[in-house]
């Protein structure tokens, strides 16, 4: 039997970040040298400089400088971040396990 590979992503969020990011690059919303500089800081805040394996620690912290970039540029004000964030939270909560989790349009449309 072959050998399969290992998925390139421990969760499906951390490549959904990862794909969004590399979206938002290519659309031209920033650079990519200033994201790995603002990537940096924020991991040696966190005083994450040891090798990292792609796990939640790493993918917390790229998200906190995707919201940060994001909220200095007027793109998503840490507000919605926070609405957004607590409507997830609530479809998750209420989700029967195994099931996929889905924002009701309430809270879709407050999106």
């Amino acid at each position: 039997m072959p050998d399969i590979p290992e998925p390139a992503f421990a969760e499906p969020w951390h490549a959904q970040l990862f794909a969004l990011t590399v979206h938002l690059n290519e659309s031209g919303r920033f650079a990519w040298p200033d994201w790995a500089e603002r990537f940096g800081a924020t991991l040696a805040a966190h005083g994450l400089a040891r090798d990292l394996d792609g796990g939640d620690d790493y993918f917390t912290a790229w998200l906190e400088t995707l919201e940060k970039l994001l909220a200095e540029q007027g793109s998503a004000l840490p507000e919605e971040a926070g609405s957004v964030r607590a409507a997830w939270e609530r479809a998750y909560l209420s989700t029967a396990h195994g099931e996929p989790v889905r924002l009701p349009e309430s809270d879709e449309q407050a999106i």
